[in-house]
């Protein structure tokens, strides 16, 4: 396995890889391996970015690298240049890729044109470093995740439904609250149904929030505008999605040691009370630290051939 592309292209195998690496590496912050040793790893971000951008810069370094972070309106691309000429190019120069973009279907031809691993670090369609993450959380929280559930709350975006592909690799069982006017990608779900019939995990798609939180051991969710929807829908966006609202009243309906999760930034007040992302159940805070190491885990199990995919899920 060459790339990172979706969280869906993980076997399981390669999930307990990620996991103890990230473990491995949560553990041991201050020590500075030498996998990228004299090496690039390019950024390229067309969309904003904190924690992304900056844990995988520091990723990178920790692993011996140098992070070099390319804006849109510093390469060719803007001036013409392919797709894939661009990365031909970059190929030459660094030892993998990074990007956040809008399309899912640019990514594939980037990462087709490489020669060098790329990692999504965000597009329309999915968010597979942030699905990681959340796993790797809850791993550090629970310990063994067999019997518990995930309820995922609000719209059904790039998170939730990678979000879904880590839970069902990690055979965790997980319920979609989604109001019908912004389901979660079908094709994304079917690729997560697909994998929870291998690991033994169930993915529910509901409408109504109380519901899915019902024996809940993690209560996530998202903004309710999310970067590439257009501003227009801001209004009937929040009309569609307040009923989906995490507040402590809904907090009270999953088990009594139940954590919140939330991808950041969060939009006090709106899909989250401002109560329950402060409360000491919220873990946010600590599922964004998360992010460097499960950074580093990713790029170092690409660079070292330690991945070998689910050609099926492809």
């Amino acid at each position: 396995m060459r790339n990172l592309l979706t969280t869906a292209e993980l076997s399981t195998a390669d999930f307990g890889v990620l996991m103890r690496l990230a473990e491995h590496y949560a553990q041991d912050r201050d020590h500075t391996p030498t996998a990228l040793r004299n090496r690039l790893v390019a950024l390229h971000f067309t969309k904003p970015s904190t924690r992304t951008r900056v844990s995988t810069e520091a990723a990178v370094t920790r692993l011996g690298g140098v992070p070099t972070l390319l804006a849109p309106g510093e390469l060719q691309l803007g001036r013409g240049e392919t797709i894939e000429d661009t990365a031909r190019v970059l190929s030459s120069y660094v030892a993998a890729i990074v990007i956040r973009t809008a399309s899912d279907e640019q990514l594939r031809r980037f990462a087709g044109a490489a020669t060098v691993p790329v990692v999504n670090a965000l597009t329309d369609g999915h968010h597979p470093l942030q699905s990681l993450t959340d796993l790797f959380t809850l791993r550090q929280v629970f310990g063994d995740l067999r019997g518990r559930r995930i309820a995922y709350v609000g719209a059904g975006n790039n998170v939730a439904v990678s979000l879904a592909q880590a839970a069902a690799l990690a055979g965790v069982d997980i319920a979609l609250a989604t109001p019908e006017e912004y389901p979660p990608d079908a094709e994304g779900l079917f690729a997560a149904e697909r994998i929870a019939a291998t690991t033994g995990s169930t993915v529910e798609r509901l409408s109504d929030p109380a519901e899915a939180v019902r024996d809940a051991s993690a209560v996530y969710t998202d903004v309710w505008l999310s970067m590439g929807d257009p501003p227009e829908e801001a209004e009937a966006r929040r009309i569609a999605l307040k009923p989906y609202r995490v507040d402590k009243q809904l907090m009270l309906r999953a088990r009594s040691d139940a954590v919140f999760l939330h991808c950041l930034p969060a939009h006090r007040g709106e899909e989250v009370s401002a109560e329950v992302i402060d409360d000491g159940q919220s873990v946010v805070f600590r599922q964004a630290a998360n992010r460097q190491p499960v950074a580093q885990a990713v790029l170092y199990a690409l660079l070292c051939g330690r991945l070998v995919g689910q050609g099926a899920a492809r």
